[in-house]
């Protein structure tokens, strides 16, 4: 079994606004170099229930699915299942070969929001396992996308209090 990738960030925000944020606001921090469709990103979409998909919508006016939803509970955690066949590029639509994505947020004292995200089951990708964990614990991977999220979390934050 691989070790699954644990990342955390604390956000300057309250947990409802962060669960926002990296939820319903996901196009406006989300990388258009982190993509597995054939065309660019036009947006970036994550539907907010049990059952839901998270896709790319594309500028040649196709869908690209790379997740989701298994587990909705906002603005505590949710968890999707990533769909990513990491050898071909390419939407897995099976379930059974995806690793899979939980994201906590936990209120701190001060008002703050402790981001808790751990990637799991990579041995579900096969021969691609240790690479896709490798991708997601590098720089470029979950650390820097949790710092997208949490500069993005923040502007919005000072902006609805100006």
């Amino acid at each position: 079994m691989s070790e699954p990738v644990r990342k955390s960030i604390t956000v300057k925000a309250g947990v409802e606004h962060a669960f926002h944020v990296f939820t319903d606001e996901i196009d406006s921090w989300w990388p258009r170099t982190h993509h597995i469709g054939k065309s660019p990103i036009s947006r970036v979409i994550v539907q907010g229930r049990a059952g839901g998909r998270c896709y790319s919508e594309q500028v040649d006016g196709t869908d690209c699915d790379w997740g989701s939803i298994l587990l909705w509970d906002p603005p505590r955690r949710f968890v999707m299942a990533w769909q990513v066949d990491f050898a071909g590029r390419c939407f897995q639509p099976d379930l059974a070969k995806s690793s899979e994505v939980e994201v906590s947020f936990t209120p701190e004292a001060d008002g703050q929001t402790r981001v808790d995200l751990e990637h799991r089951y990579f041995e579900r990708h096969g021969e691609a396992a240790e690479m896709a964990r490798a991708a997601h614990d590098s720089p470029m991977g979950w650390n820097g996308l949790l710092g997208m999220f949490a500069a993005r979390a923040e502007k919005m934050e000072k902006e609805k209090q100006s």
